[in-house]
């Protein structure tokens, strides 16, 4: 489960998606993201599934490595699910459970919202595995400098947003192997009530976070051996600046936002 998270990783390959300015992949990711918000039928889901699947066809990353990340968000597609079932009484009754009611209306709600997570979460994978996290970091900062005049530190925290992306696959790693290391020692995971599952956790939360703080001071000294943050101005030895491919996503951009307002108001 742990090792199905794709958040975070990067997908090395020679692609479209890849080589475009990683400012314009925040921005464009954002913009789907927000998109996804302002649909409220099946037609608009289909439409941005049909636009997520064609990117992912044209980074070249595999569709099996992008959605397996869908695995380890299961309990929260379980917990809204339910969640936004018995979340909307009103309406067409199926079954009363309880004193909760099951209405067709929830259900369709619980279906929508499953299917807007899957497509967010499947989007924003899109951005880190085609965008290396140094790019990531250069990207946050120049869209954050205009910022900077009102005493924002724009590098610094691009950096820890960069470096907390890319630790969670490290830290989903050393969390596998220390369960297997317990697991290797007896130590048993899955039966038990709620309670006695909770306190089995204790011998993988010490060690992992023990480990975090062991890999933080290791990256501070390293970062400190390199006089990282003696000067105020840093240099890049590859520049951010758009092309031909980058004014030909705009474009693509612009094209989706007006199918997907004409999807909105006719469909």
């Amino acid at each position: 489960m742990l090792r199905d998270i794709t958040l975070g990783q990067y997908y090395p390959s020679d692609s479209r998606v890849h080589h475009l300015d990683p400012r314009l992949k925040i921005i464009l990711t954002l913009a789907y993201i927000v998109s996804l918000f302002f649909v409220k039928d099946y037609w608009g889901y289909v439409y941005c599934a049909v636009i997520l699947g064609l990117v992912i066809h044209i980074s070249r990353v595999p569709a099996k490595f992008v959605f397996k990340g869908i695995k380890a968000l299961i309990v929260i597609l379980i917990f809204t699910a339910v969640l936004n079932i018995f979340s909307y009484p009103d309406g067409t009754a199926l079954a009363h459970v309880g004193l909760f009611t099951i209405t067709i209306e929830g259900i369709q709600i619980a279906i929508k919202m499953c299917i807007r997570l899957i497509l967010l979460v499947s989007g924003a994978s899109i951005l880190t595995l085609t965008t290396s996290p140094i790019q990531l970091t250069d990207a946050i900062e120049r869209i954050l400098n205009p910022f900077k005049k009102a005493g924002l530190p724009s590098h610094e925290i691009a950096m820890m947003m960069s470096i907390a992306l890319r630790f969670i696959p490290t830290l989903m790693d050393e969390t596998d192997k220390i369960i297997k290391a317990q697991q290797a020692r007896g130590a048993d995971f899955e039966t038990g009530n709620l309670l006695q599952r909770a306190k089995s956790l204790i011998p993988i939360l010490i060690p992992l976070f023990i480990s975090a703080f062991r890999r933080a001071d290791e990256l501070a000294m390293a970062m400190e051996a390199r006089c990282y943050g003696i000067s105020t101005e840093r240099t890049r030895m590859n520049e951010l600046a758009l092309g031909q491919e980058d004014f030909r996503a705009i474009g693509a951009a612009v094209l989706y936002g007006a199918i997907f307002v004409a999807v909105r108001l006719f469909l």
